[in-house]
């Protein structure tokens, strides 16, 4: 592992998922990863449980990590992983819940109906896993907006704090490769920072859920 993601999710880590893979440090392990590897989603599940997880077979071929699940454990993949750099990706804070509002939270409240997920392939897990990820990160408390930006603000600056300065790069995607690439020590691409906004995806994913 030599890319550790910290931020959560809906600060760009899709975009940064990319940036890394284009800088050579993929694959870039994302929450879409989980639904491509069967028994990925039990082994988060376990590790959201309080049990031991065994990060080598989980990252097993990966060289960086963004969003969740990874960034719920940032803390362990810092302890873990000692020679990685760390990425926090932030935005301001009441814009990440507008985006969280429009994309994730409404796949959340549908897939956490046991019956509903169950009956789309690959999602059979997917409730227990996001239930989990929003009870580590938020207590679970998904509609209360206040509480999840004091939640967002108390993430970002617990990594500000845990992390050594020279391993942790604060970064907003609006920056483009030059932060990024001098925290890296990678050259800078001659092409634009890719921007990609997955919002479709998490349209469609809602689209399976609701018509299963």
């Amino acid at each position: 592992m030599k890319v550790i993601g910290a931020g959560l999710g809906r600060t760009g880590t899709a975009s940064v998922k990319a940036a890394l893979e284009r800088l050579g440090l993929g694959p870039c392990y994302h929450m879409f990863e989980v639904t491509e590897h069967p028994g990925h989603g039990e082994r988060w599940l376990a590790g959201l449980a309080g049990e031991p997880v065994d990060w080598a077979a989980l990252y097993d071929g990966f060289q960086s990590t963004m969003d969740w699940p990874g960034c719920a454990f940032w803390a362990e993949l810092v302890e873990r992983y000692p020679e990685a750099k760390v990425v926090l990706t932030e935005r301001d804070p009441q814009s990440w819940y507008d985006s969280l509002a429009r994309t994730l939270l409404p796949v959340w409240r549908i897939a956490a109906d046991p019956e509903r997920a169950a009956r789309v392939p690959g999602y059979e897990w997917y409730g227990q896993l996001v239930t989990a990820i929003s009870a580590r990160s938020f207590g679970g408390r998904t509609d209360d907006r206040e509480h999840m930006v004091a939640a967002f603000t108390a993430h970002n600056a617990a990594v500000r704090a845990g992390v050594p300065a020279d391993r942790l790069l604060v970064y907003q995607v609006g920056q483009g490769w030059a932060p990024l690439c001098e925290f890296l020590g990678a050259p800078v691409p001659d092409e634009p920072f890719p921007h990609l906004n997955d919002t479709a995806s998490f349209q469609s994913m809602v689209e399976r859920l609701l018509t299963a």
